[in-house]
């Protein structure tokens, strides 16, 4: 059986794992989606054992002969680091588990490519986690003393575009500029100087455009009142604002095609909170190139989002005049943190140390 050269990654969502091997070029060679059940009310370190036999007995069933060189996991909610490429080490992991660590499903990336990496005998790396934060100075003022405005976006895809984008340009990373717009269920809009997301609306939770499920920034003094009057406990606030909120709240969906579906059979609520959030991520690009006084190589797109042509050109309405538009379709993780790893073993960027 002839080896085949490749890199196996590994990408915990919340009921399944993802796993494939990746090949130097960027091909998926084989994926799969393997779903995990019994793993309510357990910690972390109770999944991981789990989810590490599921993939086992998946891979003990292949018949072809991948040969990975490194094994590289979705990177999870650590302390704020600088973006790249990091060496999965025995503190990256009890920070993952540690009890101060919102509890995430990629937090079990770096332990399972650590588990996976001993069964070939090869490194386990970490790409971009969603913390990673290379902001400016001037980027990290809220506005309220005590409140820094956070670095969290969709790191990796973004560096991955930010990659791609710069091939595209005929430039080299060092020497580029993007405004980058991750556009998925939630809406990472970033400035991007030499592959450095230097400013980026809080993906997550009270800043930027609304998304499919998030709120996005929004009107300060109704939040409050509502909070004054023992309508909403904080929590059940946070919960709303981030995955009840945006299309899902004003159309009952988070599904774009539905939406586009329900505006052709002339819906007009529908028409007019798609072109609404169509205008804000619009409105929060034209911010970000500001933030770049205007000298940026390209506007890129990338998501979920942007594999609809007609939300494409719509929103190129309201960008195309910043210059050049790129895009590039959905997430590809599996790709992005193949990637990271082999700019690694090529020598063509250091790995970081936790």
């Amino acid at each position: 059986m002839t080896p085949i050269d490749c890199i196996f990654t590994i990408n915990p969502g919340s009921t399944s794992t993802k796993v494939a091997f990746v090949s130097a070029d960027g091909k998926i060679l084989w994926q799969q989606n393997v779903t995990h059940e019994g793993e309510t009310g357990r910690s972390m370190r109770e999944i991981l054992p789990m989810r590490a036999e599921t993939v086992r007995k998946l891979l003990d069933t292949l018949k072809e002969g991948y040969t990975p060189r490194a094994v590289v996991g979705r990177g999870g909610l650590l302390r704020p680091l600088q973006s790249g490429t990091y060496r999965v080490s025995d503190k990256m992991i009890e920070d993952l588990f540690s009890p101060k660590t919102s509890k995430h499903p990629s937090n079990l990336g770096a332990p399972l490519a650590k588990e996976f990496a001993a069964r070939w005998n090869v490194p386990a790396f970490l790409v971009d986690p969603v913390t990673v934060d290379d902001f400016r100075d001037v980027a990290r003022i809220s506005g309220v003393p005590g409140i820094a405005r956070r670095c969290r976006s969709h790191a990796l895809n973004i560096r991955s575009c930010a990659h791609l984008a710069a091939k595209e340009v005929g430039k080299p990373l060092a020497d580029t500029r993007f405004v980058i717009a991750h556009m998925g269920g939630g809406i990472s809009v970033v400035a991007v100087e030499g592959g450095r997301i230097v400013d980026a609306n809080d993906a997550l939770l009270g800043m930027g455009p609304f998304s499919p499920e998030r709120a996005g920034a929004l009107p300060l003094e109704p939040l409050i009142d509502r909070m004054a009057a023992g309508e909403v406990t904080a929590e059940q606030l946070k919960t709303y604002l981030v995955k009840s909120s945006g299309l899902k709240g004003y159309l009952g969906t988070n599904s774009l095609p539905e939406v586009e579906a329900r505006v052709d059979s002339g819906d007009a609520q529908a028409d007019l909170i798609l072109r609404a959030m169509i205008y804000q991520i619009g409105k929060e690009i034209g911010a970000y190139a500001a933030a770049e006084k205007g000298k940026i190589d390209a506007v890129v797109l990338t998501g979920g989002l942007a594999q609809s042509k007609r939300f494409i050109a719509s929103l190129t309405e309201y960008v195309g005049w910043l210059g050049r538009v790129l895009v590039f379709p959905g997430e590809r993780e599996m790709e992005a943190v193949a990637a990271g790893a082999y700019r690694v073993l090529k020598g063509g960027e250091q790995a970081k140390e936790y």
